[in-house]
C-alpha cells in the first residue's frame, strides 16, 4: 500500500512539474524555439572596458564595432602576441614598453584569449582567468544588443552548489557543480528532472556556469514560463585509474581536443582518461551509471527514472553524450549534441573544428566537405536506431546543433537521413553567425531546454 501511494505521488509530481513549457506541433511534438539574436533595429553599444576585467582596468577594451583592443606591458620582451581563440596575433610595442593590438570584429558572446610572451603562454594579469584549451585563459565578452536571455534579471534565482563526493569505483573524490532551480530549498516535497551537462575538451565542470551562464539562462526561462524547472549536474568527463579524480588533491585532467581548436602550447597534461566509447558508453558511461547518477538521486530530490533524465554536451562533451546515452537508453530519454557527437558520416557538420578568429589573416579556401555517406543504422549510435520504432519510443528528444560557420549542412542532411529512416524525434538548431564557440552553445542550451521534460 505504501509503495503504491509513493508511485502515485511521484506520478502526480511529474505531471505538476511538466505542465509548463512552450508550444507543440499539431502532432503533439514540441516545437523548436530559436534563440534570440540581435535585431536589426538594436541600438549600438558604446566602447567600454571588457566586463571581465578587474575594477578600474581599461584593457582589453571592447570597441563600438565589436573589435577588441589589447594592451600588455612587457618592456623587456622581444615578441608579444595575443592569442584569440587559439589564433596568435602579433602585438606592436610602444615607446612606453606597452604592446597593443586591435582585433577584427568579434562575434557576440564569450571568447578565450591569452598572451604569448617570447614564446611562453602568459595570463593577462588585469582580467579574470578561466579554464580552456587545457590551461588557464583570460576571457572577453562582446555584447549582443537587444538580446538578454543570458543576462541576470530581477527574477527568482536558483543556486549553483559545489559538492565533493567519493567514488568507490575510482577510489577518488569527485568535484561537481549542481544547479537547483528557484524554490528548490522551499518546496521540500517537490522532485525534479535532471540534465547532465558536459563540457568540451580542455575544460572542466566550471565552464557551463562561468562561460555558458547556464544558471542565468534557466532562471530567466523558468521565470518566463518557457521551461519546466529541472536540476543540472555539471561534472568533468575525466575518469580513470584510482586516485585520478578531479576532487581536492587529485591530479590534473588530460589534454583533449579543446572546444574551439587544437591544444595550445603547453596544454598537454597527464592524468585520467576521458573514457569515450566502448561497453556501457565507455569508462565514463560506466562511471555515470554506477556512481554519479545514484549519488545525485540519493542526495537531491530527483525524479529518478529515464523519462526525467537528460544528457547533453558541447564538442567533446557531445561525443561523450552520444556515447553514454546510446549505450544506456534505459536511463536517458532526452539527448543534446552541441557541436559534436552527431554521426554525420563526414568531416565538418556538427563536429566543428578549429575556426580562425575574426580578423585572422586570410587563408586559402578549404575544399567543400563531401556529402555525408548514407549511414549504417545497424552500427551508428550503438545500433540503437536499427529499430526506429523502438528508438522513437525510448527517446523523446534528439537535439543536434552547430554554429552557421561550422558547416551545418552535413548536420541538416543527417537529420533528413534520420527522418527517412523513420526517426521522428530529431531537432536541428543552427546558431546564426557563430562558429565553435560559447554563443553557439548558450543558444543551443536556450533552445534545447525548452524541449525537455514536456
Amino acid at each position: 500500500m505504501k509503495r503504491a501511494f509513493a508511485l502515485l505521488f511521484t506520478a502526480i509530481l511529474a505531471v505538476t512539474i511538466c505542465s509548463a513549457g512552450g508550444k507543440k506541433t499539431s502532432g503533439g511534438k514540441p516545437e523548436l524555439v530559436q534563440a534570440p539574436v540581435k535585431p536589426d533595429n538594436a541600438p549600438p553599444f558604446q566602447a567600454h572596458p571588457n566586463p571581465l576585467n578587474f575594477p578600474g582596468v581599461q584593457y582589453p577594451r571592447i570597441e563600438a564595432d565589436s573589435r577588441v583592443t589589447f594592451r600588455f606591458v612587457a618592456p623587456a620582451a622581444q615578441k608579444v602576441q595575443v592569442s584569440i581563440v587559439n589564433v596568435p596575433f602579433d602585438m606592436v610595442k610602444g615607446a612606453d614598453g606597452a604592446w597593443t593590438y586591435t582585433s577584427g570584429p568579434q562575434a557576440p558572446g564569450y571568447h578565450n584569449y591569452w598572451m604569448i610572451v617570447d614564446g611562453a603562454v602568459v595570463v593577462d594579469p588585469g582580467t579574470n582567468a578561466y579554464i580552456g584549451y587545457g590551461h588557464m585563459c583570460n576571457g572577453f565578452e562582446i555584447p549582443e544588443p537587444g538580446v538578454d536571455f543570458y543576462t541576470i534579471k530581477d527574477v527568482p534565482h536558483g543556486n549553483v552548489v559545489i559538492k565533493n563526493y567519493f567514488a568507490n569505483t575510482t577510489n577518488a573524490w569527485r568535484h561537481i557543480f549542481v544547479y537547483t532551480p528557484p524554490g528548490y530549498e522551499k518546496t521540500l516535497k517537490t522532485r525534479y528532472p535532471v540534465l547532465y551537462l558536459q563540457h568540451g575538451g580542455g575544460e572542466d565542470e566550471r565552464v557551463w556556469t562561468e562561460m555558458g551562464r547556464t544558471n542565468v539562462i534557466l532562471d530567466n526561462l523558468i521565470a518566463a514560463g518557457k521551461v519546466n524547472p529541472f536540476i543540472v549536474v555539471m561534472e568533468t568527463s575525466a575518469v580513470g585509474a584510482p586516485g585520478a579524480g578531479r576532487g581536492q588533491g587529485a591530479g590534473a585532467a588530460p589534454a583533449a581536443p579543446p572546444a574551439g581548436g587544437p591544444p595550445a602550447s603547453g596544454a598537454a597534461r597527464g592524468g585520467a582518461g576521458l573514457g569515450i566509447g566502448g561497453p556501457g558508453g565507455g569508462a565514463y558511461g560506466q562511471f555515470m551509471t554506477a556512481e554519479l547518477i545514484p549519488w545525485i538521486d540519493a542526495n537531491f530530490r530527483t525524479l529518478p527514472d529515464r523519462e526525467h533524465r537528460a544528457m547533453s554536451g558541447l564538442s567533446m562533451g557531445g561525443m561523450q553524450t552520444a556515447s553514454v546515452t546510446m549505450a544506456n537508453l534505459d536511463k536517458f530519454s532526452h539527448i543534446g549534441l552541441f557541436s559534436g557527437g552527431a554521426s554525420t558520416g563526414g568531416r565538418g557538420g556538427a563536429r566543428g573544428g578549429a575556426p580562425g578568429a575574426p580578423g585572422a589573416p586570410a587563408a586559402a579556401p578549404a575544399p567543400a566537405p563531401a556529402a555525408p555517406a548514407p549511414p549504417d543504422f545497424a552500427t551508428i549510435y550503438n545500433g540503437q536506431m536499427a529499430d526506429p520504432a523502438a528508438f522513437n519510443k525510448k527517446v523523446k528528444v534528439l537535439f543536434m546543433s552547430a554554429g552557421s560557420l561550422e558547416n551545418p549542412d552535413a548536420l541538416k542532411k543527417h537529420q533528413e537521413q534520420l527522418i527517412a529512416h523513420g526517426i521522428t524525434n530529431s531537432y536541428v538548431y543552427v546558431s546564426p553567425g557563430t562558429a565553435h564557440e560559447w554563443q553557439t552553445w548558450r543558444r543551443s542550451l536556450y533552445s534545447f531546454s525548452q524541449l525537455l521534460f514536456r
